[in-house]
């Protein structure tokens, strides 16, 4: 897939392992965590490819989150991310993740 982030602080916590504003910090065994799920992000080809993945536990999203899906990152953590998938040949797919969620807030 390929994958997009919606707001600045998910990108470079990618790429940096951190986060430049203190609203979005956290603790170093999420950031690693979550960069291992951005990882099975990119490396899957389509949404299907995530099924094989249990500890991910894939799942579209129910009530105001309509067509979003997550993975979780822990028992607490969870990614939430669209999905949107080109008809055209090669088929792509782009992941644009949205938020990295407290699950029970």
């Amino acid at each position: 897939m390929i994958v997009t982030f919606d707001k600045e602080y998910l990108k470079t916590l990618y790429t940096e392992g951190r986060s430049l504003d203190k609203r979005h910090r956290f603790q170093p065994d999420i950031v690693k965590r979550y960069k291992r799920c951005v990882d099975y992000l990119r490396a899957a080809s389509d949404k299907e490819a995530l099924f094989l993945f249990n500890s991910l536990n894939f799942e579209a999203l129910k009530g105001d989150k309509v067509g979003m899906f997550s993975i979780r990152v822990n028992d607490k953590y969870r990614i939430e991310f669209t999905l949107e998938e080109t008809v055209e040949l090669p088929v792509l797919t782009i992941c644009n993740i949205v938020e990295l969620t407290n699950h029970y807030d």
